[in-house]
């Protein structure tokens, strides 16, 4: 790849806004944009609110180190309120529970797939290489930190950047990638990230449209019961 695991840089960007003396509320949304690979070594980040209303509060977040800003933020935070409620998405049906399901291996894999246990129910990484395209990059799958981790919202961020790149299920062939920009909007508040716990949640990614070394890819993060937590949206840069 052409840096470490985006999902916590995304984490640190959104946990730097959340210890914020001045953060109002919970986050509703996190864009991230990923300037340049992340060196090992010293990272700073640099929070600050451009505007507070009476509910909602905008951020700018940067993640500074020696050679200037490698990635950068907005984030919406909001003080929720109790209104009308409803959802449109459809959570798969007829999945087996995540006990059923074998974990996927990850003994030689890079650090952050080992960070996660991952149980495929379709779309698992391929096994191997072999250049079979398929016809579709749908995966869907039980996920959840590794070790065991409460739910909140720094792992909710990094969970939606947990999908492998979807080329390789669709093309399943090597391919140099880099996720551009990662947008996360988070559906669920604080309360029903604790009824989670350190349970698993469910999974689905897919992508749009692949084009001129470029692809997107969607997901959404379920809870155990069917409440929709969290859905994403990022830009993949490929080179094969």
């Amino acid at each position: 790849m052409v840096g470490p695991f985006g999902g916590t840089t995304s984490a640190q960007l959104l946990q730097s806004a959340m210890l914020h003396p001045e953060r109002l509320g919970e986050p509703v949304a996190l864009t991230v944009n990923f300037a340049a690979p992340v060196a090992d070594g010293d990272i700073r980040f640099l929070a600050r609110p451009v505007r507070t209303n009476r509910s909602t509060q905008h951020w700018i977040i940067e993640a500074h180190q020696a050679e200037g800003v490698v990635a950068t933020a907005t984030a919406v935070f909001a003080v929720r309120r109790e209104t009308w409620s409803d959802v449109e998405a459809v959570m798969p049906g007829n999945v087996p529970a995540p006990d059923a399901v074998p974990r996927m291996p990850t003994r030689g894999f890079p650090a952050w797939p080992q960070r996660y246990d991952m149980r495929f129910v379709e779309g698992a990484f391929p096994t191997a290489f072999d250049e079979q395209e398929q016809t579709h990059s749908r995966s869907t799958l039980w996920v959840r930190d590794e070790p065991e981790r409460a739910l909140d919202f720094a792992s909710l961020a990094a969970l939606s950047d947990s999908f492998f790149p979807r080329i390789y299920i669709r093309r399943r062939r090597r391919a140099m990638i880099g996720t551009v920009s990662l947008t996360t909007y988070f559906h669920a508040d604080s309360a029903l990230l604790a009824q989670v716990g350190t349970r698993h949640v469910l999974g689905v990614a897919k992508a749009l449209n692949y084009r001129h070394g470029y692809f997107d890819q969607t997901g959404e993060l379920w809870s155990p019961e069917g409440q929709l937590l969290a859905s994403t949206h990022q830009l993949v840069y490929f080179k094969d």
